[in-house]
């Protein structure tokens, strides 16, 4: 095989995989399709179901060629989607290719670029040495705790680490190209909670109404400024995503108030300073904590691999690609506790809404860069 100036595969092998219903968590029929692409290649494949309820179990699927020694590049992604809604033009699930676009869910976020790296694969050269592996998940837009962490410890089994990691999210703005992921902000969800006594609220001194509490520490926890950002981040921001009492009467003082905060936060922190720092509030103001930590900051530092990135778009599509830390989280926060980690796929302007659609030509586009990014990473 050698490389070829487009390639018309990527549109049919996105096809073939959006006609798969697989709304997270994907099993079964669309992991049997990536398979059926990746076999032929030369392509070694483990899937395996991992976890259990309430958030498992989970299929994720592993793939591998070894053509020599030299590095080992990986690309990362997932075949599953979040639900359609209702009001499409046609079937979410019967991609329609109409004018210049081809729509169904999965298009952009994130099965056309999946598509799109199973074609560049097939215009690789014959003598390319080294490693490519591909780390695709069923469950990466829900909790994702069985997902790509299932992987990398699958991937540890094998004795399997990358040297570099593309991850396929749509980070394109404008135009494919234009904007490259090299880092995202945490996110961790805490829940606070203050403990009163139910009463009457003619008798309030018989009662212990919790809400005036809540109110302080929420008022102290909105005068918190975290940080100023930093070179590649912007400010970390804490934001009030909930308030909850549960009284149905104008008359009671309610025994309980909660409240939910969710803090995007940048790498000067961690997950665990920052509900260290929300529990220094609360506790005494009357509050207690909980929290999830969703996945920690990360950066890769600009260097080799967004370079051959940069690169690779810029011959192909003659764009001039910014290096972003923007959006919310993905699954590269974990990839990156391996190795350096960029994440580059298509536009992501119609990414779960409805008629979610990808330009044509953005994907067979996108399949040459991805081949061009491949063959100069494994050849160093």
């Amino acid at each position: 095989m050698t490389m070829t100036s487009t390639n018309d595969d990527a549109v049919a092998l996105a096809q073939s995989l959006m006609a798969c219903p697989s709304v997270t968590p994907a099993t079964g029929e669309v992991f049997e399709a990536l398979e059926a692409m990746l076999a032929p290649l030369g392509f070694t494949v483990d899937r395996f179901l991992a976890g259990d309820a309430p958030d498992g179990p989970v299929e994720n699927l592993l793939a591998w060629r070894t053509t020599g020694a030299g590095p080992h590049f990986a690309f990362a992604g997932h075949l599953d989607v979040v639900p359609p809604g209702l009001g499409w033009t046609s079937d979410p699930f019967a991609p329609a290719l109409r004018g210049d676009l081809l729509y169904g869910r999965g298009a952009v976020d994130m099965k056309g670029a999946i598509a799109a790296f199973v074609a560049a694969l097939a215009q690789l050269p014959d003598d390319l040495p080294g490693t490519i592996s591909l780390i695709v998940t069923g469950d990466e837009e829900g909790p994702a705790t069985y997902g790509t962490l299932a992987l990398m410890d699958r991937m540890a089994a094998h004795g399997m680490r990358p040297d570099l990691c593309l991850v396929g999210e749509p980070t394109s703005s404008a135009r494919l190209g234009d904007v490259v992921k090299i880092g995202r902000r945490g996110s961790v969800n805490m829940w606070i909670g203050v403990e009163g006594a139910q009463g009457h609220v003619a008798y309030p001194h018989l009662a212990d109404n919790p809400i005036p509490r809540l109110v302080r520490i929420l008022s102290a926890i909105e005068d918190e400024v975290l940080d100023e950002g930093t070179d590649w981040f912007q400010p970390s921001n804490i934001e009030i995503t909930d308030i909850e009492v549960g009284n149905p009467a104008h008359n009671v003082i309610p025994a309980r108030a909660t409240a939910r905060i969710s803090i995007r936060f940048n790498d000067r922190h961690s997950g665990a300073s920052l509900i260290d720092r929300i529990r220094a509030i609360a506790e005494p103001l009357g509050g207690t904590v909980s929290a999830k930590i969703s996945g920690e900051a990360f950066l890769t530092q600009p260097g080799a691999l967004s370079d051959i990135v940069r690169g690779a778009i810029r011959d192909i599509a003659g764009v001039d690609t910014e290096l972003s830390t923007t959006g919310g989280t993905s699954d590269a926060r974990f990839l990156s506790r391996l190795c350096p980690v960029v994440e580059f796929g298509l536009c992501n302007a119609t990414m779960h809404k409805l008629d979610e659609a990808v330009a044509v030509q953005d994907l067979r586009d996108l399949a040459r860069i991805y081949a061009l990014v491949v063959e100069r990473a494994l050849r160093g």
